[in-house]
């Protein structure tokens, strides 16, 4: 079984990666199995250039292949925000209860509510250059939070043709709409061709 380590710390999105990945035939680790693993400075200005620092990092330091997602929502109504600083926007340590109530208060009277989530992936191993594969999942901003499942955002994103927010999917319907799953299948696709 090959190895190939998930460049993030983040369960939620460990979890959606082992749960595509592992059916392929990979023993998926991430950076909470490598404690030691160094955390570089996201100083990209896009989603892709932040998701090939955080792969090349783990090439880097440990020789092993690797895919690192940069992902996060943009908001219309926001300029983009919180874009490429989403899991960090009003502070790293901020609740994401009080980042979507912040989206909520802000959007309230705004003539769109239009959003997406957006997912960089960057596949990269030792001796080859970085491919990234980048997807988005068009939404709108919710009235209200609903739903437990999911994370981050996803209680105040509400995706129209199925009627309910992120928060509200099970992982089945999440997976065969999200930005992160759209974008992976990019990747497991020229994966396929490869071998």
């Amino acid at each position: 079984m090959k190895k190939i380590v998930v460049a993030s710390r983040n369960a939620g999105k460990i979890r959606e990666f082992k749960t595509m990945l592992e059916p392929e035939g990979y023993e998926v680790l991430s950076l909470l199995d490598l404690p030691d693993a160094e955390d570089p400075e996201e100083n990209g200005t896009t989603f892709a250039e932040n998701a090939v620092i955080k792969a090349e990092a783990v090439v880097r330091q440990y020789g092993l292949e690797a895919i690192a997602d940069d992902s996060g929502l943009e908001v219309d109504a926001l300029n983009g925000e919180p874009g490429i600083y989403s899991a960090r926007w009003l502070g790293h340590d901020t609740s994401y209860e009080y980042k979507n109530q912040v989206i909520l208060d802000r959007v309230k009277d705004a003539e769109t509510r239009a959003c997406r989530y957006v997912a960089a992936i960057a596949w990269m191993k030792p001796g080859e250059e970085p491919k990234v594969f980048v997807d988005t999942c068009e939404c709108v901003i919710a009235d209200h939070p609903a739903g437990h499942n999911g994370f981050g955002y996803d209680p105040i994103i509400f995706y129209e043709p199925m009627g309910k927010t992120m928060a509200e999917m099970s992982d089945e319907e999440k997976n065969s709409i999200s930005h992160r799953a759209k974008a992976l299948r990019r990747l497991e696709a020229w994966l396929n061709e490869k071998k």
